[in-house]
C-alpha cells in the first residue's frame, strides 16, 4: 500500500509496477477473451465485425454426431483418468511424507518427472509401449497415459497439505484402537481432502486438455473433445470451435473458483488446527 510520506521515485515506482501488471494480465487474457464474442458470430467465418448474433454454432455443436462423441470420450477418459492419478498420487505421497530413506528424493523426482517431460516423447514412448500390445486405440491406454500425466500434480498438492498436517491427531486415533486404514480414512484423509481435491482438479484439467499423447494412442473412436478441435483446426475452420472454447473456458473458471474456495477453506482448518 502507497504511504502518505512516500517519495515520488516510490509512487512513480508504485503506480509503474500495477500499470506494468495490469498490461500483462491483459496480454495474457485478452487473446482469450477474443474468442468468447466470435462463438456468437451469426456469420460463417471467425472474422469481426460479428455479422449478426446467434447460437447457431452452439446449435451445431450440441446436434454434432463427431463433437457429442469426442465430448463423451473426454468424459470417459478424464474423469478415470483423475481417479486413478488421485489414488495413486494420494498413496506415493502419503508414503513419502512418512517414510524415510536413502534415495527418496531422487523417488520424489521421478515420479513427478512427468511434469518436465516433453508431451511428445511421452506420447511416443507410451505408443511404442502400447502397439506392440495391441492396446495403442484403447481407452485402457489413454486412461493410463493421462493418469500418468496426472499423478505429480496429485502428488504436489498433497505433499503440500501434509506438510502441515498434525501426526499427534494420528497418534490419538491409534491409541484409541484404531487401525491404520480406519484412521486414513476417518482422520487423515477429511484433513488432507483440500490438497487431494485440488490436485485431482489439476489432474482431470491435463486429461480433459491432453492432445499430444492422444494424437498417438487414440484411435477414430477415442478421439477426445481437444483432439477433435485440432482435427477441426487443421481441416475446416468453423464457428463451432469458438463456441467449444468457450464452454471450456467457462469450465475452466468454474475449476479455478473452486480451488480458490478450497484454498481458503484450506487455510481455515489449518488455522483452526
Amino acid at each position: 500500500m502507497l504511504q502518505p510520506y512516500a517519495t515520488p521515485i516510490e509512487r512513480i515506482w508504485y503506480w509503474g509496477f500495477r500499470v506494468l501488471c495490469t498490461l500483462v494480465v491483459l496480454f495474457l487474457i485478452l487473446p482469450i477473451l477474443v474468442i468468447v464474442p466470435l462463438s456468437f458470430n451469426g456469420g460463417s467465418f471467425l472474422v469481426y465485425p460479428l455479422q449478426g448474433v446467434s447460437l447457431r454454432w452452439y446449435a451445431e455443436f450440441f446436434n454434432s454426431a463427431e463433437w457429442m462423441r469426442s465430448l463423451k470420450n473426454s468424459l470417459i477418459i478424464a474423469p478415470a483418468a483423475t481417479f486413478v492419478a488421485m489414488v495413486l498420487g494420494t498413496m506415493a505421497s502419503v508414503g513419502l511424507t512418512r517414510a524415510e530413506f536413502r534415495g527418496k528424493s531422487l523417488l520424489m523426482s521421478i515420479l513427478i518427472s512427468p511434469m518436465v517431460v516433453p508431451v511428445v516423447i511421452v506420447g511416443v514412448a507410451t505408443y511404442l509401449f502400447f502397439a506392440p500390445l495391441g492396446m495403442s486405440n484403447s481407452y485402457l491406454s489413454l486412461i493410463l497415459v493421462h493418469a500418468a500425466l496426472g499423478v505429480p500434480f496429485v502428488i504436489i498438492t498433497v505433499t503440500a497439505t501434509l506438510q502441515s498436517f498434525n501426526r499427534n491427531l494420528t497418534r490419538a486415533a491409534a491409541s484409541l484402537g484404531a487401525d491404520p486404514l480406519t484412521t486414513f480414512f476417518k482422520v487423515t484423509l477429511p484433513l488432507i481432502a483440500p490438497g487431494v481435491i485440488s490436485g485431482a482438479l489439476f489432474a482431470f484439467a491435463t486429461s480433459f486438455d491432453e492432445v499430444v499423447v492422444t494424437l498417438f494412442l487414440a484411435g477414430p473412436q477415442q478421439v477426445t473433445l481437444p483432439r477433435q478441435m485440432f482435427g477441426g483446426i487443421r481441416e475446416n475452420i468453423s464457428p463451432a470451435i469458438a463456441a467449444v472454447a468457450t464452454i471450456l473456458i467457462a469450465f475452466s473458471v468454474v475449476m479455478l473458483l473452486t480451488l480458490e474456495w478450497l484454498r481458503g477453506r484450506s487455510e481455515k482448518m489449518r488455522t483452526s488446527a
